[in-house]
């Protein structure tokens, strides 16, 4: 028996969600809304709010088709991520050319977000992050900000654990030395 006080699981809130209480879904989807936002908002200028719309409609339209092989946040996350690159690959003029594991942001053209950027420390932060390849400023962001472990992170990107934590301490690497360069 589940304890009255104890917020629901959410697992238990997707089989809510699937057996129809609407409720549900928008408390599911409301849990991990900050966490889309921050995922989008440091690797694109404009348009944030309609790639975490889009994230939260595909989730909205496949949510029958998690398995629940990995947490409710990794499945948004890998969604996440796969619009991200839709919308960089519509953006490049040759979209199918563009490697993720070493290409940045900052090659791709765009520029680090004002908003994220208040201080003189998270500028150059966010400058460095930039600087890395793609899928290394996804690790060291889920890593660090949404704090998911190797696995998880692997889960998002489609590669094994232990190639997460060799681009997490090369990602570690690049950041000290730009850092150290600013």
């Amino acid at each position: 028996m589940s304890d009255p006080q104890q917020a629901p699981t959410d697992l238990q809130l997707l089989d809510q969600w699937r057996a129809g209480d609407d409720d549900a879904g928008d408390t599911l989807l409301g849990r991990h809304f900050d966490s889309l936002c921050r995922f989008f908002r440091n690797k694109v200028d404009a348009g944030v709010d309609d790639l975490v719309q889009a994230t939260m409609l595909r989730c909205v339209e496949k949510r029958d088709q998690f398995r629940q092989h990995s947490s409710f946040r990794t499945y948004l996350l890998v969604i996440a991520r796969n619009l991200l690159y839709d919308r960089l690959r519509s953006q490049h003029r040759a979209p199918q050319a563009i490697d993720f594991s070493a290409v940045s942001l900052r090659d791709l053209g765009t520029s680090p977000s004002v908003g994220v950027a208040r201080n003189e420390r998270k500028q150059a932060l966010m400058v460095a992050l930039q600087t890395l390849p793609l899928e290394f400023q996804i690790v060291v962001e889920l890593t660090y900000w949404e704090g998911l472990n190797a696995t998880e992170v692997g889960e998002v990107l489609g590669i094994p654990g232990n190639t997460v934590r060799s681009r997490l301490s090369r990602a570690r690497k690049s950041l000290d030395a730009h850092l150290q360069d600013l």
